[in-house]
């Protein structure tokens, strides 16, 4: 028979029992309400797509995307296999095609051609931001939009590494910037030790890619944002002035070369959220 001492243990544990499933009970749904209001408001954010440009590939926004993701939007970098302008913008416009939502479309350099031309048509894009980047208008070709300054604009033996590669059209073949031009021209401003990280995983173009015709841009239809590196000597920082302003984007500068999303990653994260705030 149990004793009494065996029978108030029996109860004191139902008691804990009971009290434990009613702390349970309460605490869960609210828990439950606020991942799901965290889950909700991380939708009404648009998705960011970043496009990297020549010479540099998807890691290049990682500073970018640490700062978007403190902020709370989605963000997706696809790469841009730099093999043809049509090519590379049908790609990204597949890319695209695959996101629900908003979309706030970004470019890095020849990026930015890529993103003129895959964000036609597609009324998900609410916004285009270019990074020290290409905007070319309908029929216009990318090298000569570099300017009559540019560390680009000579003799191109002097410039490049000429690669041959598989199944190239004749004459084609990959472009890779030379080690003194990668350091002095296109990585100014980016410390020593990540230029020539950056350097020795550097991603060619085609050469035949940059002389391409653009088609119509999106420019043309959908609100846009530029930032300028004032000390660019890819593109320069006229030429890219010349594009803003023909493209009637909202335009801030900053003191940075080439590559001001791994110089300057906070403020293109900056013009990036007020695209997105503004189209929102």
């Amino acid at each position: 028979m149990p004793t009494d001492r065996t029978v108030r243990r029996s109860r004191l544990r139902s008691l804990a029992l009971v009290a434990i499933l009613t702390v349970v009970t309460a605490v869960v749904p609210g828990q439950a309400a606020s991942a799901d209001t965290s889950a909700a408001s991380h939708q009404t954010k648009p998705t960011v797509v970043l496009v990297h440009g020549a010479w540099a590939d998807g890691s290049s926004w990682n500073a970018v995307v640490q700062r978007l993701h403190r902020a709370g939007y989605p963000v997706r970098v696809p790469p841009n296999p730099l093999r043809s302008l049509p090519g590379d913008s049908a790609t990204v416009a597949s890319f695209l095609s695959t996101i629900t939502g908003p979309i706030i479309l970004v470019g890095h350099s020849y990026g930015g051609a890529v993103i003129s031309n895959s964000a036609t048509g597609n009324t998900n894009v609410k916004a285009l931001v270019y990074v020290d980047a290409f905007a070319p208008a309908a029929g216009e070709t990318i090298f000569p939009l570099s300017g009559a300054d540019s560390a680009l604009a000579v003799d191109p033996t002097t410039v490049f590494d000429f690669v041959p590669y598989p199944g190239a059209p004749a004459g084609d073949v990959d472009l890779y910037l030379k080690r003194s031009v990668f350091l002095t021209s296109f990585a100014n401003g980016v410390a020593p030790d990540t230029a020539a990280l950056l350097y020795a995983t550097q991603r060619p173009i085609a050469f035949s890619a940059g002389n391409e015709p653009s088609g119509t841009p999106a420019w043309n239809t959908i609100p846009s944002w530029y930032l300028v590196g004032t000390q660019d000597k890819i593109i320069t920082p006229a030429q890219q002035r010349f594009m803003a302003q023909r493209a009637g984007a909202h335009t801030v500068q900053v003191r940075g070369g080439h590559l001001t999303p791994v110089s300057h990653p906070g403020a293109v994260a900056k013009l990036i959220t007020t695209a997105a705030r503004a189209t929102a």
